[in-house]
């Protein structure tokens, strides 16, 4: 069994950043791909980052410039850097994992609230 434990969330004003932090535990052999997604009301899950293992990262137009994803292998954790917030990055914000446990599955965690206004 693996569990994804996001923290980080908040609220914070126009302009402000938020860090999320995302810690994989469990039996965990390695992990590929990590990201971050987020759903606003009446919307659909989005991406908005990803990173390898090898540390190679891709993100949504709407972050570029103002997100960074890092990844700490050792401590199977992800976070996203959030800078510049905008009232439209208001969501609930996931963390996913593909994992190589018992067997190779794609794990989400329980999202964090991430409200931006003033």
């Amino acid at each position: 069994q693996v569990q994804l434990v996001e923290s980080g969330g908040g609220l914070v004003q126009p302009g402000g950043s938020l860090r999320l932090s995302c810690a994989a535990s469990g039996i965990i052999f390695s992990i590929n791909a990590m990201g971050w997604y987020r759903q606003a009301p009446g919307k659909q899950r989005e991406l908005v980052a990803t990173i390898t293992s090898g540390g190679s990262t891709n993100y949504a137009d709407s972050v570029k410039g103002r997100f960074t994803i890092s990844r700490d292998n050792a401590k199977n954790t992800v976070y996203l850097q959030m800078n510049s917030l905008k009232p439209e990055d208001t969501a609930v914000y996931y963390c996913n994992a593909d994992v190589y446990s018992i067997n190779r599955a794609d794990y989400w965690g329980q999202g964090t609230q991430v409200t931006v206004s003033s």
